[in-house]
């Protein structure tokens, strides 16, 4: 169903992102979906593009993400997907313009990616940060397993204070538990490796945003 969504809104978007269109709209959205979705360098989806007879630079498929990303995480974000109550939560490490930034994110127990957050330092504040935001996306959770990091328990004890002892987000460390998420960060990495890093805060965290949403629409359609 999210993969059903993902190809409507996309195709919606680019009619009204682009004022004339030199390709037809389905090219645009095969290579948006293509890039976020799969190990691709913009230059080899140029390539890939040439050998099915469409002749596209790769300035301008870089355009076309740099238009359209934004807009199809907004949208997907307007159709609220549902995700489960129990979260697991890591956080990772990526460059940005050289220097290293920390990604928090969080899977469902069914590995679902829930949200995520790019932030230059990795403490406390920034934890809380990455709960207050998906908390107001999604809704609380019943459980969040995390590692030993202090600082993101820190984060969850702080959201705690607020509540009834009854309310209160049960919090589990569990290492081994945690592999689901940390195998999510994974296949990010492995997506991202080669875009040979990010130019611009702002611009990782668009891509990040698509590469999320995408890869989510495309796991639930194999399911």
């Amino acid at each position: 169903m999210l993969f059903f969504l993902w190809c409507y809104l996309t195709m919606s978007l680019i009619r009204k992102a682009f004022r004339r269109l030199h390709y037809p709209t389905d090219v645009i959205a095969q290579c948006v979906r293509w890039y976020l979705a799969y190990a691709l360098s913009l230059r080899n989806l140029e390539e890939m593009m040439a050998e099915r007879g469409v002749i596209v630079d790769h300035s301008t498929l870089h355009r076309w993400l740099i238009r359209l990303v934004p807009l199809l995480d907004k949208a997907f974000r307007r159709h609220n997907r549902s995700v489960g109550r129990r979260w697991r939560m890591d956080e990772t490490y990526i460059k940005v313009k050289g220097q290293w930034k920390y990604l928090y994110r969080a899977v469902d127990s069914t590995g679902q990616t829930i949200d995520f957050l790019l932030t230059a330092k990795r403490d406390a504040a920034a934890a809380l940060r990455f709960f207050r935001k998906t908390i107001r996306h999604h809704g609380e959770p019943e459980m969040v397993t995390i590692d030993k990091s202090g600082a993101n328990t820190v984060a969850l004890a702080t959201l705690n204070a607020d509540k009834p002892e009854e309310e209160n987000i049960t919090i589990r460390q569990s290492k081994y538990l945690n592999n689901l998420v940390e195998q999510d960060h994974r296949n990010i990495k492995r997506r991202i490796r080669q875009m040979l890093g990010f130019k611009s805060f702002r611009r990782a965290q668009t891509l990040l945003a698509g590469i999320d949403d995408t890869q989510g629409a495309i796991s639930t359609s194999t399911k």
